[in-house]
């Protein structure tokens, strides 16, 4: 077995995967972790990586620089999404990635972030009869990625996820009608577009969803006492499940969500923005149902390393 270890610093959250690949090419976890770091805070808005925002990846990418050198990691990848590719400061996150891990990150298209999110998902999940549609709704992008077996044959990244709608829209605790209103239009006409490109004449029989807006909305509806990645991996949810949660949370305040056993304290303030995203997903793509993975890009990410 070979030791590898991958990085991914999205908008919202950083996260490591230490695994060992089998010969098989299968990945064997050795540690996975997740912190909110919230690197893409205002970048919606003012187009540039906060210090406060650099500062607080830096501190959890030192501790992830550190349990890599601990487990004896072979090779390391590390990439960021959307929040680095629209900010005009991205070279000062570079340099700080650099200095701490001692290699340099990759910021990647949108375009291989969802087959990344793809390749990671697919090498967990039962093959499907035909293709399958997977989502990857993150804090300031969503990817859509549409495949059959392990090949991709169409992805597109849009620019719409639930630190962006949060940041943009729902701006009241709890968020006002009108708020969620905006929000929904706003949604519903990226959506409509990306399914569009993706999927043109709905052939993707089957609807998978990834990253941690689609886990938490399981974990809810599941009525989880605590958060459980076996018990989430591969729940199948269906659109009344997905609605009503959506529902709940956008009628409970901050301090209710954050009341909910499985929520993450970093995903309260964000995750109707998410919610949203999903439901929104399923609605205009006619979807009954979706699989909930809690493999996506972290995985794909260790696996090309």
């Amino acid at each position: 077995m070979r030791r590898v270890a991958g990085i991914d610093c999205g908008t919202n959250s950083i996260r490591l995967l230490i695994a060992d690949i089998d010969g098989d090419g299968r990945l064997h976890d050795v540690v996975r972790r997740m912190e909110v770091v919230r690197l893409g805070e205002g970048v919606d808005d003012t187009g540039r990586l906060s210090a406060a925002a650099l500062e607080r990846t830096r501190a959890a990418l030192a501790d992830y620089t550190a349990r890599i050198r601990e487990h004896g990691a072979e090779a390391v990848r590390m990439v960021a999404t959307s929040a680095t590719r629209d900010a005009a400061n991205a070279h000062e996150f570079t340099a700080m990635v650099t200095s701490v891990l001692g290699a340099a990150p990759e910021v990647i298209s949108g375009d291989e972030e969802a087959r990344l999110s793809f390749t990671g998902a697919a090498a967990t999940l039962p093959e499907p009869a035909g293709q399958r549609l997977l989502v990857d709704i993150g804090g300031g992008s969503t990817e859509f990625v549409r495949g059959s077996g392990s090949e991709v044959l169409a992805a597109i990244s849009v620019d719409v996820g639930c630190v962006r709608m949060t940041e943009r829209h729902l701006r009241s605790d709890p968020p006002a009608v009108s708020e969620v209103d905006a929000a929904a239009a706003d949604i519903r006409a990226i959506v409509d577009a990306a399914l569009a490109a993706a999927d043109p004449d709905r052939v993707a029989g089957e609807l998978v969803a990834v990253a941690g807006t689609a886990t938490t909305v399981a974990a809810i509806a599941l009525d989880l006492p605590a958060y459980d990645a076996d018990a989430i991996d591969g729940t199948e949810l269906r659109f009344e499940q997905v609605a009503k949660v959506t529902e709940q949370l956008i009628e409970a305040d901050h301090a209710a969500r954050l009341a909910i056993p499985v929520m993450h304290p970093g995903r309260a303030d964000v995750i109707v923005g998410g919610a949203l995203v999903l439901r929104t997903i399923m609605e205009r793509g006619g979807a009954d149902s979706v699989i909930v993975s809690e493999h996506d890009i972290l995985d794909g990410i260790a696996l090309s390393a």
